[in-house]
């Protein structure tokens, strides 16, 4: 009994610790393994050394779909914080109604990516959606192709992901500004400096880990993004959509190239890591001073 007292919380652990061990590290483990064989439908175990990774970064489909990571997250990043901020800022002045807005504002992040992608594919459709609507007004001349322009097609992405995710950044910020001091807004206020100083100059600087906060959850969406881009787009035309995501599972699952897949796959954990690690580090040393 007192050898069951004294290990009893490592004992309960111990299951969810043993399957984390194996069916996360093990199957990272097992990626990186097979990125630097030859394999093809089946996994190959002998070691080839980088010629998946070659292969990779030769391919014309991964530079676009690698292109497309680093535009579509750039965007989606930037004006979904910008807006996400603009909205926090509105509803902090204490308006009328502020609950049923903020409650409309946060209505997407309620739905899966494969809704709004599903839900914009029709609003975004030439013949069904925005374009027919206003042309059906009178304006013939309308013309709104992004979805099946090669071009513009990866706009569309950004878009629905922005309507998606910009109310979780807004509850975020809000919280935010209404967890800063008061008494220093009041302060300020009595010394005559205008609203928009306050903001700039006191509050938004004071939520900086906030800030990081909001980037790292969007890099991390940005990153696996793949069930909007295929509800959306199914990554064309052609495969102008294409994202990492969008590419290592064509790879896996319909060309059949394991190889490839898990190379790509590995190259997605280290852009990860690049966002995920400086951040933790960051932390980390702060708890310690």
């Amino acid at each position: 009994m007192k050898f069951l007292e004294d290990h009893l919380p490592k004992l309960m652990l111990a299951p969810s610790f043993i399957a984390m061990l194996i069916f996360v590290y093990g199957f990272i483990g097992w990626t990186a393994w097979v990125s630097l064989t030859r394999s093809r439908l089946l996994p190959r175990y002998e070691i080839e050394g980088f010629i998946q990774y070659e292969r990779l970064f030769s391919s014309l489909r991964w530079d676009t779909a690698f292109t497309n990571l680093f535009l579509f997250g750039g965007l989606f990043i930037v004006i979904s914080m910008i807006l996400g901020l603009a909205l926090a800022i509105f509803l902090d002045q204490n308006i009328r109604a502020e609950g049923a807005i903020r409650t409309i504002y946060l209505y997407p992040m309620a739905l899966s990516m494969i809704v709004t992608g599903t839900a914009w594919k029709w609003i975004l459709n030439p013949g069904l959606g925005l374009e027919a609507m206003v042309q059906g007004w009178g304006f013939e001349g309308f013309k709104f192709d992004w979805l099946v322009n090669p071009d513009m097609a990866i706009y569309t992405v950004v878009l629905a992901a922005i309507w998606q995710s910009s109310g979780f950044v807004m509850a975020l910020f809000l919280a935010g500004l209404r967890s800063v001091d008061g008494e220093i807004i009041k302060a300020a206020q009595i010394d005559g400096i205008p609203n928009w100083r306050i903001y700039s100059a006191i509050i938004i600087p004071s939520m900086a880990p906030i800030f990081l906060s909001a980037f790292i959850v969007l890099a991390h969406l940005a990153i696996k993004s793949f069930d909007l881009v295929i509800a959306l787009t199914g990554g064309g035309p052609g495969f102008s959509t294409d994202l990492p995501a969008t590419y290592m599972f064509a790879m896996a699952f319909s060309r059949g190239d394991i190889g490839q897949a898990a190379s790509s796959a590995m190259v997605m954990m280290g852009v990860v890591f690049t966002i995920v690690v400086p951040y933790l580090y960051s932390e980390l040393r702060v708890k310690n001073d």
